[in-house]
């Protein structure tokens, strides 16, 4: 059976698969902008985007809107008319900032995780960018749309559920984590019908796209048999060619065996998953000291006093340096790849009935 379209308020993807955000310098204009040609949606990851501008170490901020425009007029000619996004993380510094930014460029979409995007509705308010919350429980959708539905009197245009085995930084409890993996599926469910009667209210269908350990054509079918729309597939797409990481980041994937792939505590006070090396390890009983705040996390998310780490430190060397010495995200099945591919023939392999 084919995969039938994604559509989201009008705008329509041939393919239901989103490619996920990822930070820093992974999902940038190669990647997002060769998915997009594919027929998916293509999305560039705003954490630190400006890391190779210039003006980057003495204006962080500045170089990241400069690159906001950069990333995304290139990724739209790589994409030949397809659909270019962004996520940007809630927990960012001037997040409105950042919001504002995207939506000026032009940003078909934007998805927002990493805290409850609250305001995300008045800084989008008059524009055709589509806007998109990252919920991890039912709770946490009801609360969130039920708050947009009565402070804005809007809903989202989509919503992408993170299961606890995505990538990064994970919304879950680092002990509930493998309970909530044999629970998900159920959670899931609830989550559909919460956000179709949300939907009811507001006489749209709100598509509901499913995140975290989507690997192949037998998990985008169980998804969607469960009410989803589509997919979000990240971890999938960083050993191809036109993925923006470096070889030596990609490397380590391949490498990458089972019981390499970790847990790990972050900074910002969630757990991650990652890809255990010298970091992780060192880490357990180290804390390493910050060389240079760049302003990447609102205050009430980072406290420079006592962080065991930095987050944005370490993934900038996971892209710039030797990433056995840095933080490198990846997903639950991370070690089932084992060869560079490309996109398109990920896309011929997951659209093959």
């Amino acid at each position: 059976m084919s995969l039938k379209p994604l559509v989201i308020d009008g705008l329509v993807a041939k393919v239901p698969i989103i490619q996920g955000g990822m930070g820093i310098g992974v999902s940038l204009a190669n990647l997002a902008g060769a998915v997009s040609r594919e027929g998916g949606i293509g999305i560039l990851s705003t954490a630190q985007i400006g890391y190779q501008e210039e003006s980057f170490e003495k204006s962080p901020l500045r170089a990241n809107m400069i690159a906001i425009q950069k990333q995304f007029e290139k990724a739209k000619e790589i994409a030949c008319g397809g659909l270019i996004g962004f996520n940007i993380m809630a927990a960012t510094f001037h997040y409105d900032r950042y919001v504002k930014r995207c939506v000026e460029v032009g940003a078909d979409v934007i998805i927002s995780g990493a805290g409850l995007p609250i305001n995300l509705p008045e800084l989008v308010e008059g524009s055709q960018t589509k806007i998109a919350p990252i919920v991890s429980s039912n709770k946490g959708a009801r609360v969130l749309l039920s708050t947009w539905k009565k402070r804005y009197n809007k809903t989202a245009d989509f919503v992408v559920i993170e299961g606890p085995k995505a990538g990064g930084h994970l919304g879950f409890k680092a002990e509930v984590i493998e309970q909530s993996i044999e629970q998900m599926d159920e959670e899931i469910i609830k989550i559909v019908e919460t956000v179709n009667s949300f939907g009811a209210d507001f006489n749209k269908k709100i598509p509901v796209i499913f995140a975290g350990g989507v690997f192949d054509r037998e998990d985008i079918d169980h998804y969607l048999s469960l009410g989803c729309s589509g997919v979000q597939m990240a971890t999938r797409f960083v050993v191809t060619e036109e993925c923006d990481a470096p070889e030596s980041f990609k490397e380590a994937y391949i490498k990458a065996e089972k019981e390499d792939i970790t847990i790990i505590k972050s900074p910002v006070g969630m757990p991650g998953r990652a890809i255990k090396n010298r970091f992780s390890e060192r880490i357990k009983h180290e804390q390493i000291p910050i060389e240079k705040c760049r302003n990447c996390l609102s205050y009430k998310h980072c406290d420079r006093e006592t962080i065991p780490y930095c987050i944005t430190e370490t993934l900038l060397n996971a892209v710039t340096k030797e990433p056995e010495d840095a933080l490198v995200f990846a997903g639950s099945n991370a070690y089932r790849i084992k060869e560079k591919t490309t996109v398109k023939t990920i896309f011929k392999e997951l659209t093959t009935a």
